[in-house]
């Protein structure tokens, strides 16, 4: 068919959808969540972050710290430091922005007060980007994880330009500045957005170290509290989870109680292992793949999934809390 073939379909007049009454109960739906929400005043203007800013802001962070590998197509090297400089400072200013946006949302829902929220907010943009050149080599540490533990990766480049794993870690490294910085939703928004690019799910919480590798990477999952030592290796699906969740007095769930694993330096977690609660895996550990995994073990362990279930049947079943 060629464009001269193609029928332009008339408008349907909106009376058609009975967009009149649609729009209505639509205005009442949000009035009852307000309502509930104890969110009746309207305050104008934006409230919350921005998705599709956050994933602008990230998009320049990732090409100020490669600028030759995740920048512009026709950058040169010779124009590299007025790039990053430029980029750097549009990516800066909108994270501001977003920033204010979550101390004002906080501030006004928690009722604290609002008098240094501007300087709250340069604060912690100032010390976010103070924090780039140090987040940089942490990053270069994990590329190279990455290269030398991949018999298949021909080169950094291709890491750094093809691994979901690494973009991952470089949204988490990013997401967890932010966090610890004391803006936990615009950390999460930078975290989901790696998730949905990636698969791979990890809790801007999570503290992570040098060299971390996830090989293949989709399905993995890492809890808010989760502690990961130096020159660890996952590969997909694996899990570090919460095994229960403690409750207040009122039944609510308690937040930011650990309840995530431990896991020492230089341990390898094969694919589909789940590790739940938190216990510890010790040093220089191995876990097999489909593991299930809810108790800790030393240093130098060699865990598979014949002798967990084995272990597990001595010792009885374990609560799934």
């Amino acid at each position: 068919m060629s464009r001269h073939d193609l029928v332009v379909a008339p408008l349907v007049p909106a009376q058609h959808w009975d967009l009149e009454r649609i729009v209505g109960e639509l205005h009442e739906a949000r009035r009852r969540w307000r309502e509930a929400q104890q969110r009746n005043r309207e305050y104008g203007g934006r409230e919350f972050p921005s998705r599709d800013a956050l994933k602008a802001i990230a998009e320049g962070l990732r090409g100020s710290l490669f600028p030759m590998r995740l920048g512009p197509a026709d950058l040169r090297q010779e124009s590299e430091d007025f790039y990053v400089g430029h980029t750097l400072d549009a990516a800066l200013n909108g994270l501001l922005d977003q920033v204010r946006l979550e101390l004002t949302y906080t501030a006004r829902h928690q009722q604290l007060g609002t008098a240094d929220l501007e300087q709250r907010a340069v604060t912690i943009v100032r010390e976010f980007a103070a924090s780039l050149p140090a987040l940089r080599g942490v990053l270069d540490s994990d590329v190279e994880a990455a290269y030398r533990g991949d018999p298949a990766a021909r080169s950094v480049d291709e890491v750094l330009l093809c691994y979901p794993g690494i973009l991952a870690i470089v949204h988490h490294r990013l997401a967890h500045q932010l966090y610890n910085l004391g803006v936990p939703l615009l950390a999460r928004i930078l975290a989901e957005i790696a998730h949905s690019e990636t698969g791979i799910d990890i809790h801007p919480g999570a503290r992570i170290g040098n060299s971390f590798f996830i090989d293949h990477g989709t399905g993995v999952v890492i809890g808010e509290t989760a502690v990961i030592g130096d020159r660890v290796r996952l590969y997909q699906a694996v899990t570090l989870g919460a095994k229960r969740f403690e409750t207040e007095e009122d039944g609510s769930l308690q937040k930011g109680a650990p309840r995530h694993p431990v896991v020492e330096d230089d341990v390898v977690i094969y694919a589909g292992a789940t590790i739940l609660g938190r216990i510890t895996i010790g040093r220089g550990s191995s876990i097999g793949g489909n593991v299930w995994l809810t108790r800790s073990v030393p240093p130098g362990s060699q865990v598979t999934q014949a002798r967990s279930h084995q272990e597990s049947s001595q010792q009885g079943p374990a609560s799934a809390g």
